[in-house]
């Protein structure tokens, strides 16, 4: 058997194929790393612990509408109208106040009249309509709360009424609804994930304190990135091309896409005046209607009135064309 030399006190030396001995600075830096790591996997985890409620509740409603959009027509107009209800219903709770079922019965009946007037492409009477329920909600309310319950109705009936014009324009209606929905969306999800990833500095810590600037920029991108590729696969699938530039319906995305998110904001800012954290609970992850339509809202509205104010033959004809 082999001997290995000793040295000068007697130890056998240690064979040239035995590894170093650890060195323990490198052994507590390694294991320092090491739950680092730990530490950050079970920090993004904690960042994301409402992740499977929101897929699930969030699939349910992107199949809905795009299964009511497919379908066009009185289904349509029933899924929004009832949206619209909902809308209303959420934000006269959320205000509380005396007569709500006074409230809500005056202004369950301006949105539903207004809906059905803009359905038979009778805008101006329809938005007369709605005049004379926010006035009537107004009157109804009690001191402090009338402007904001009459803000309810301009709301929810803002919502049928950019819905249903857009829907209804010859020829790209459903095209402007479901871009609407890609921006949306898109703007939602990429939002959502590079804001608990990355993080940052926050956006608006006063209205939202989740909200960051990372998640905001992200958003506008994702948004608008989503909606441009829908412009481009339906163009393909329909053989009818939007007439405008890549790079104009990329911008058109990115101001629709900060809009949304304008109305994130807006309703964030009106749950904090009336110290609520949702406006409902109908939706798991999401807590209400009015919560998840928020930026859509606001969205619709403003390419609504884009395309209208445009002079072109159909609104959603003048949200497109930019040739």
């Amino acid at each position: 058997m082999r001997e290995f030399p000793a040295d000068s006190e007697g130890t056998p030396s240690s064979s040239a194929n035995e590894p170093p001995a650890a060195n323990p600075a490198d052994a507590a830096a390694a294991g320092a790393a090491r739950t680092g790591r730990a530490r950050g996997r079970i920090a993004i985890r904690a960042r994301l612990t409402d992740l499977g409620p929101r897929v699930v509740s969030g699939l349910v409603l992107v199949a809905g509408a795009i299964l009511t959009l497919l379908a066009g027509g009185l289904i349509f107009f029933l899924a929004w109208l009832a949206a619209a209800f909902m809308v209303h219903l959420e934000w006269q709770r959320l205000i509380g106040g005396t007569r709500f079922t006074a409230r809500l019965a005056v202004g369950t009946l301006a949105v539903v009249g207004t809906g059905f007037l803009t359905s038979i492409n009778n805008v101006d009477l329809a938005l007369f309509v709605l005049g004379l329920g926010v006035l009537a909600t107004a009157w109804l309310a009690e001191e402090g709360r009338k402007t904001w319950s009459a803000a309810g109705i301009i709301y929810a009936g803002s919502l049928i009424v950019s819905v249903a014009v857009l829907r209804d324009s010859f020829p790209f209606g459903a095209r402007a609804v479901g871009w609407l929905f890609a921006v949306v969306w898109g703007t939602d999800v990429t939002a959502y994930f590079a804001g608990r990833l990355i993080g940052g500095p926050k956006f608006a810590p006063q209205i939202s304190p989740s909200k960051t600037w990372a998640g905001t920029l992200c958003g506008m991108i994702g948004g608008s990135c989503l909606g441009t590729l829908f412009l481009v696969v339906i163009a393909q699938v329909t053989r009818l091309d939007t007439p405008a530039p890549l790079m104009v319906l990329f911008l058109l995305g990115l101001i629709t896409s900060a809009v949304a998110q304008a109305g994130d904001l807006f309703e964030s800012w009106a749950k904090r005046c009336f110290g609520v954290k949702d406006s409902g609970g109908l939706i798991p992850g999401h807590g209400g209607l009015m919560d998840r339509l928020d930026g859509f809202i606001a969205a619709a509205v403003w390419v609504a009135i884009l395309g209208a104010l445009r002079g072109f033959p159909s609104t959603a004809e003048g949200l497109f064309h930019w040739m």
